[in-house]
C-alpha cells in the first residue's frame, strides 16, 4: 500500500554544509521551536528513472528508488502547487542494499523495475517510451530537526555532500547543498529558517540536485521560455501558449483522477474541452480541417470523464438538497438510497474512465496533441498581430452567445435549449480566455460575463437532470414499499430553481 506525504522543502546552495548546520542550533524559541535535535550521519543511495529525453524531469516530477535512511522505497514526487510537492511512497520490492561508498550506476534488475501502480501514474508523460535508470546520486547526510514542547519534529534541516553519476558513463559530480522541510511546522517557521539559512551563508539554491547532476541533457531538452504574449505577438504563439497550457493540465491531472483525488476529473474534464474550444475558435490561425480529427478526439475524452464528473456533481446536489429539507419532512431512507445509488454510479463511472485512460486510443490523443504544439498546421493569419487577428473569432462567439440566448425564449423545448445555450456560453468564455493576453480587458469582461452565465446555465441544466434522477429513485423506493413524499418534495424545489433561472435570463439577453 502506498503512502502519500505533502513536501514542502527548499534548497539552499553552500560551502560548508555541517557549519551552517551548526548555526542553526540556535532557532531554539523561534516560530514555536522548544528544543534541537542533530541526528548521526546518514549515507543515502537513490536511483533516478526517467525516459531518454527527460520527460519527467522536466515538469518536475521525480521518480526515484532510495536505499538508505528512514524512507527506504520508491518515491514519486507531483508538483502540487508553488513550492510544494506530493510525495507517494511504495516499499522496496527488491534487496535495499547499502549506501556505502560511491559505486557505478547500477545496473537495473528484475528487481529494480518500476512498479506498475508508478508507472502507470506517469503514462500520460511517457506515452509507452521506457523508464531507466538516468542518474544515481549518492549523499552523505546530516539532520537537525526542530522540536516543539512535545517532542514532535517540527521541521528538518539536512547538509547534504551529494557525488552525482549520470548514466551512460558522464563525469561524476559532487556539491553541497542544504535542504530545509516542513514536517508538522508551518509557513512561519518556514520564513524564520530561510532567515537564519540566509545569515549563515546558505543562499537559495539556483537548480535542484537532478538539474545540476543533468545539466547539458536538461539544456539540450527544454526550452527557453519566450517573450510575454502581447497584441503585437504572432497570433499563432497567442493561440498555442493557451492550448499548450491545457494539454500540460490534462497530463497534471491524469495521475490525480488515477488516484481519485478530489476534483480531479473535473479539472481534466475542463482543460480538455478547452483546447477543444481554442482549435475550434481559432481555426482561421492553426488549420481547422487539419485539426478536426483532434478535436473528435478531445471530444470523446471529455465524454469518458463526463459520467463520472456529471455523477459527482448530482450527488452533491441532492445531499445539499436533502439537508435543506427540515428533518420533519424526511420520511424514509432517503439520504440511505441517494447515497447507495451514486456509490454504484461512480464505481462504473469511475471504472469507465480509467478504462480510457488505460487505452491505446488516449495515448495517441496525447502524441497528437504533442505533435500539433510541435508542428502545428497553419494558416496565411498565423504570423499576423494576435491583437488584430483574434479580435473577430472572440466577437463571432460572442454573437453566438447571444444568438443562442435570444433563442431561449422562442424554444419549443425550453430545457434542450438552455442547454445548448450552455454549450456555446462555454466556447465564448474559452476563445475569451486564450485571447487575453493580445485583447487583454475586452477579453477578461468577456470570459467573466460568460463564466457566471455558465454557473446560470449550469445549473438549470443540473436541475433538469436531477429531477430525472429523483423520480427514478421516487419509483425504486415505491416498489421497494417506501413512503416517496421526500422524492417529490425534492423534486418541486428543483423545479422551482430551474423557473427561477428561466426569469432571469430574459434579462440577460436584454443586457440588464
Amino acid at each position: 500500500m502506498d503512502t502519500v506525504v505533502a513536501e514542502v522543502e527548499r534548497k539552499y546552495d553552500v560551502a560548508g554544509g555541517t557549519a551552517v548546520l551548526d548555526a542553526m542550533e540556535t532557532m531554539t524559541g523561534t516560530a514555536g521551536v522548544a528544543a534541537v535535535s542533530l541526528q548521526g550521519e546518514q549515507l543515502l543511495g537513490a536511483v533516478y528513472y526517467d525516459t531518454a529525453d527527460l520527460r519527467l524531469i522536466g515538469v518536475g516530477i521525480t521518480l526515484r528508488r532510495r536505499t538508505g535512511g528512514q524512507d527506504a522505497g520508491w518515491h514519486l514526487k507531483l508538483p502540487a502547487g508553488v513550492g510544494t510537492r506530493d510525495e507517494i511512497r511504495l516499499p522496496l520490492t527488491g534487496p535495499a542494499g547499502a549506501a556505502g561508498g560511491r559505486a557505478a550506476m547500477p545496473m537495473a534488475s528484475a528487481d529494480d523495475a518500476v512498479p506498475g501502480e508508478f508507472a502507470a501514474l506517469v503514462r500520460a508523460y511517457t506515452r509507452g517510451v521506457a523508464l531507466t535508470p538516468v542518474v544515481h546520486i549518492q549523499t552523505s547526510r546530516r539532520v537537525l530537526r526542530l522540536l516543539d514542547g512535545a517532542s514532535q519534529t517540527l521541521a528538518e534541516i539536512a547538509a547534504d555532500h551529494v557525488l552525482a553519476e549520470p548514466a551512460g558513463g558522464s563525469a561524476v559530480t559532487s556539491w553541497d547543498e542544504i535542504e530545509a522541510g516542513l514536517v508538522t511546522g508551518g509557513p512561519a517557521l518556514l520564513k524564520a529558517i530561510d532567515l537564519q539559512l540566509r545569515r549563515a551563508g546558505a543562499r537559495p539554491a539556483a537548480t535542484t540536485a537532478l538539474q545540476r547532476a543533468l545539466a547539458g541533457r536538461l539544456a539540450a531538452a527544454g526550452a527557453a521560455p519566450g517573450p510575454p504574449l502581447t497584441r503585437h505577438s504572432p497570433a499563432v504563439e497567442v493561440v498555442l501558449a493557451y492550448v499548450r497550457d491545457q494539454v500540460a493540465a490534462i497530463c497534471r491531472y491524469d495521475p490525480r483522477v488515477r488516484r481519485d483525488e478530489p476534483d480531479a476529473v473535473h479539472q481534466m474534464r475542463v482543460a480538455t474541452r478547452r483546447a477543444r474550444s481554442a482549435l475550434q475558435a481559432f481555426g482561421g490561425v492553426i488549420d481547422r480541417d487539419m485539426t478536426r480529427p483532434l478535436c473528435a478526439e478531445l471530444k470523446w475524452l471529455a465524454a469518458e470523464l463526463g459520467q463520472a464528473r456529471d455523477t459527482e456533481v448530482l450527488l452533491a446536489r441532492l445531499t445539499a438538497e436533502l439537508a435543506a429539507i427540515p428533518p420533519a419532512l424526511v420520511v424514509g431512507p432517503v439520504q440511505a438510497r441517494i447515497a447507495a445509488h451514486f456509490t454504484a454510479e461512480l464505481t462504473q463511472a469511475r471504472r469507465a474512465a480509467l478504462n480510457a485512460l488505460d487505452g491505446q486510443r488516449y495515448l495517441r490523443l496525447l502524441d497528437d496533441l504533442h505533435a500539433l504544439l510541435a508542428d502545428p498546421p497553419l494558416t496565411p493569419l498565423a504570423e499576423r498581430q494576435a491583437g488584430k487577428v483574434l479580435a473577430k473569432p472572440v466577437r463571432r462567439a460572442a454573437r453566438r452567445l447571444q444568438r443562442a440566448l435570444v433563442g431561449v425564449a422562442g424554444a419549443e423545448d425550453r430545457d434542450t435549449a438552455i442547454h445548448e445555450a450552455r454549450k456555446v456560453t462555454k466556447r465564448a468564455r474559452y476563445a475569451a480566455e486564450a485571447a487575453v493576453p493580445a485583447l487583454g480587458s475586452t477579453a477578461k469582461r468577456q470570459a467573466t460575463q460568460a463564466k457566471e452565465l455558465q454557473q446560470l446555465l449550469g445549473d438549470h441544466h443540473d436541475s433538469v437532470v436531477a429531477r430525472i434522477v429523483l423520480l427514478d429513485l421516487a419509483q425504486m423506493a415505491r416498489a421497494a414499499g417506501e413512503d416517496t413524499f421526500t422524492y417529490g418534495l425534492m423534486h418541486q424545489r428543483q423545479a422551482c430553481q430551474a423557473a427561477t433561472i428561466e426569469q432571469i435570463l430574459p434579462r440577460l439577453v436584454a443586457g440588464k
